[in-house]
């Protein structure tokens, strides 16, 4: 008796079926059926269906049914399917299993089982494994076919061999196989990767005047290539050519532009990509929104993408996790956590149950806006809804708290997480062990870290590095040395971020003997010095008064590739400065502008004009002054007060004043010393009308002591701010008593209130 259920019924149902498993059961219940015989057909789109969706054990199952009840030798496609699905979830051990039974079970593997083992090989980059299988077939006597080739071609130009892979590819006519366009564009795709951006131009010229017009889905694969790698403008010069052979964009083709532009920061262009997108005919899908919304976000244009979620929403797509997730991520990154609740409030009555990654995003938003208790609420809340608390939230928030001093409260959540089965990680370690070494309680980070190694956790050089920086920063320098010996014994090799903190430490601690046995070291076990060790090693010797070494290392620098910064000139010259050397001093302050073609700085400035002022060399100094002007470097609060004490100390009262004033114009508050000196000067001269000006200016400014700030009464404090001022120069010996009983009447005389002209 033949059944109702024809073989074409099952392949239908089990097609339309969404639920693999469900459809699995469905497939098992018509075998009931009388008269009903699953074929060849039905096996096979099952087994798709199952490999698809990544339910493997049931495919196993149902594969080695089918052995049972079908001729093996037809089954190959069915194999192919198999490796296929596994290779697309990236279970590459099992698609070789499948390939190397088929032999076993009597189906022998033809070019396209080759074909196929091999791709799945390229793709996940294991490109001798390919190779091999590729010289087994050949070995077999199978002839290669296109595909082959194009798999070939595919796996040259991943290893970084365009030209090779071009070889290949003209000498497929010569094999017997036609040249097509997916093997051209996987060539031209080679070299665009490879950087040889004109010969892969000319390639693709070239198949096209063969006549070689890739279609839609060929074209989209190269051009996801170059706009991966930013060449977005280079994707366009090729659209433009294909455009004119007839090749209709599709949605995909316009989503990978979108990206491309995003990527580039090209904001505008992919709004207007959007745009083109309805002009051609075709309608934005959700990875289009999608694309456009996570490119403004990540150029901070959240605003911009919220307006682009409600336009999705009036275009009836329903926006999903990654579309709500983005935009409240970028909410957060940029300190508006309120726009992000509003958002996930919208999202919420939209249907939408955040997850880890939406209560990630708002407990880094909370933390970086210091609200770490509502930032314990959420993780709490998040705990509550059910979600699984992993390592990152708690990471998350115990970072927060110890970016807040929080660090007892992120050290009891760091027992808690494992409490709920939660294991900390390094990075987890490494934020207490920071946080405890910032409040200066390195013993403490240690007995952190040796917990970390008792439970398996291995510190990474991170670990060693902010432990160390601890103890140099206390200047411990043993127990520093220590801990450089035991990232040795860990395995862990100090780099040079290690050695520097090492060297500045030992600097600190004027100890320039060890300083350079610690810097042989690191050059001996193979550590390459950079510009910051040069300049330490440059101070310490400055420190120690050893000029000539300090400019040897500076020789030695540049011999090592390394060119000296303004921070190595900066510290010979203050060297040169301290040891009693100006005129070194000015001549290596030369020799950083006309040879190195360094500009200097308001710090290497100052250290000059100090050194000048303090041997009351004003000529000088006040050349200095000019030429910094002149060259567009800012004087700072340092650099007026070194000019207005030396001018006043030469006795240059007219200069002194006129650049306090300038001072007090330009924003500097100037120190009491430098106020009173000022007016020491005036009143000697018995220039009252500068002096009082000077006194009134003070309390203008609200540069006064704090019994001027308890009179509330307007009258009362105009009248006794400058009295109180001027006593309280007296007090703290800024003013001498001479300029003090002269001030004491001078304030109060009207005429002198008024200001010099």
């Amino acid at each position: 008796m033949s059944s109702a259920i024809l073989p074409k019924h099952v392949v239908a149902v089990v097609k339309q079926q969404k639920d693999p498993l469900r459809a699995l059961q469905m497939f098992n219940s018509v075998k009931k059926d009388d008269g009903f015989k699953h074929n060849l057909f039905t096996y096979k789109c099952m087994i798709e269906k199952l490999g698809t969706h990544g339910e493997f054990e049931a495919m196993e199952n149902l594969l080695g049914e089918m052995r049972a009840n079908v001729d093996n030798g037809l089954m190959e496609g069915v194999y192919i399917s198999a490796i296929r699905s596994y290779g697309k979830k990236g279970k590459l051990q099992d698609a070789v299993n499948v390939f190397e039974r088929m032999d076993f079970y009597n189906c022998e593997p033809s070019v396209q089982s080759y074909n196929m083992i091999m791709n799945v090989l390229v793709d996940y980059g294991y490109f001798p494994q390919a190779h091999k299988v590729y010289m087994r077939m050949r070995d077999k006597g199978i002839a290669p076919d296109v595909y082959t080739f194009t798999i070939r071609i595919k796996s040259f130009c991943r290893t970084s061999r365009p030209h090779a892979a071009l070889r290949l590819l003209k000498n497929m006519p010569a094999q017997g196989c036609d040249i097509n366009a997916v093997a051209y564009c996987t060539v031209v795709g080679g070299f665009y990767e490879a950087h040889c951006k004109l010969e892969a131009y000319e390639l693709f010229n070239e198949m096209l005047r063969l006549g070689i017009t890739p279609d839609a889905m060929t074209f989209n694969k190269l051009i996801n290539i170059l706009c991966k790698k930013g060449d977005v403008r280079d994707s366009e010069r090729l659209l433009n050519k294909v455009l004119k052979k007839g090749v209709s964009p599709n949605l995909f083709t316009f989503n990978i532009f979108i990206q491309g532009l995003c990527s580039k920061g090209l904001l505008g262009e992919a709004i207007r990509m959007l745009d083109d997108i309805t002009k051609e005919g075709l309608t934005p899908d959700l990875v289009t929104f999608n694309t456009l919304i996570s490119g403004l976000c990540k150029n901070s244009k959240v605003s911009e993408a919220e307006i682009y979620l409600h336009e999705m929403v009036n275009s009836r797509l329903e926006p999903d996790a990654f579309t709500y997730n983005t935009i409240v991520d970028g909410y957060c990154k940029m300190g508006l956590v309120q726009n992000a609740d509003k958002i996930l409030s919208y999202a919420v009555f939209k249907g939408f149950v955040p997850d880890e990654f939406t209560y990630g995003s708002l407990i880094y938003g909370l933390c970086e806006d210091g609200d770490t208790d509502r930032a314990i609420a959420v993780l709490n809340e998040a705990s509550k809804k059910g979600i699984k608390l992993n390592v990152i939230l708690y990471n998350t928030l115990i970072k927060g708290l110890c970016q807040n001093g929080r660090i007892l409260e992120g050290l009891q959540l760091m027992s808690e997480m494992q409490e709920k089965g939660c294991v900390p990680d390094i990075w987890t370690y490494n934020l207490i062990i920071n946080g405890l070494c910032k409040l200066g309680c390195v013993s403490d980070a240690k007995t952190i870290m040796n917990d970390a190694i008792s439970k398996g956790v291995l510190p990474d050089i991170f670990s060693f590095n902010t432990l160390i920086d601890g103890y140099c920063k206390q200047l411990q320098m043993t127990d520093a040395l220590e801990i450089v010996n035991t990232m040795w014994e860990h395995g862990i090799i100090p780099d040079v971020i290690t050695y520097n903190t090492v060297l500045d430490g030992l600097c600190k601690t004027y100890k320039s003997d060890e300083v350079m046995e610690t810097f042989k070291a690191m050059t001996e076990k193979g550590c390459v010095a950079n510009r910051i060790t040069y300049n330490i090693l440059i101070e310490s010797f400055c420190k120690s008064r050893k000029l000539v070494k300090a400019l040897d290392i500076l020789e030695e620098m540049e011999k090592s590739g390394v060119m000296p910064d303004v921070v190595s000139f900066g510290t010979l010259i203050n060297g040169f400065y301290e040891n009693g050397d100006l005129d070194g001093a000015y001549d290596l302050f030369n020799r950083m502008e006309k040879e190195y073609k360094l500009s200097h700085t308001a710090a290497t400035y100052n250290i000059m004009i100090n050194g000048y002022c303090k041997k009351l060399n004003m000529e000088m100094a006040e050349k200095l002054f000019q030429r910094m002007s002149d060259n567009g470097c800012s004087p700072d609060n340092f650099t007026y007060q070194c000019m207005i004490e030396g001018l006043c100390k030469v006795d240059n009262v007219d200069s002194g004043y006129s650049l306090l004033l300038e001072k007090i114009e330009r924003g500097f508050i100037p120190s009491l010393t430098t106020f009173g000196r000022v007016i020491n000067c005036l009143c000697v001269k018995h220039r009252l009308r500068e002096a009082v000006h000077i006194i009134f200016l003070m309390v203008q400014k609200g540069i006064v002591p704090d019994a001027v700030n308890s009179i509330f009464e307007v009258e009362k404090k105009s009248v006794a701010a400058p009295k109180i001022v001027v006593e309280d120069l007296l007090k703290k010996s800024h003013i001498s008593y001479y300029a003090y009983e002269l001030l004491h009447d001078a304030i109060r005389d009207r005429k002198l209130k008024r200001a010099p002209r």
